[in-house]
């Protein structure tokens, strides 16, 4: 019984991670970490077309990251989940040690 469960946690991992892997996508978490938004208004703010910003949130929407409530005639776009914002900083984060280093190993190497 574990090892249906680990198996299907690291299967949900790996299907976020893969929605995650368009930065066209992160953009959009960070757009709505900012605050609730329609397709239309995500468009114009990440200057994307609207059907494409449509595609990805849908995408969004099936792994439970993003969920539309209607609104009148609109829908807007919410995170389901904050937490998703603290995983993406702390991958930036990371990040930025990496280029860090390798900017550190660059300029050792200019100097030999």
């Amino acid at each position: 019984m574990a090892d249906s469960f680990r198996e299907e946690i690291t299967e949900l991992h790996a299907a976020i991670c893969s929605s995650l892997a368009d930065p066209a996508r992160i953009l959009l978490l960070y757009a709505l970490a900012e605050a609730p938004r329609s397709v239309n208004e995500l468009a114009e703010y990440l200057n994307m077309p609207q059907p494409t910003t449509s595609r990805h949130l849908k995408l969004l929407r099936q792994q439970s990251l993003v969920i539309g409530e209607r609104d009148g005639l609109y829908i807007n776009y919410r995170l389901v989940d904050e937490r998703i914002i603290e995983a993406l900083d702390l991958l930036r984060k990371i990040l930025n040690d990496r280029l860090t280093y390798r900017a550190s190993l660059v300029n050792d190497h200019k100097k030999s």
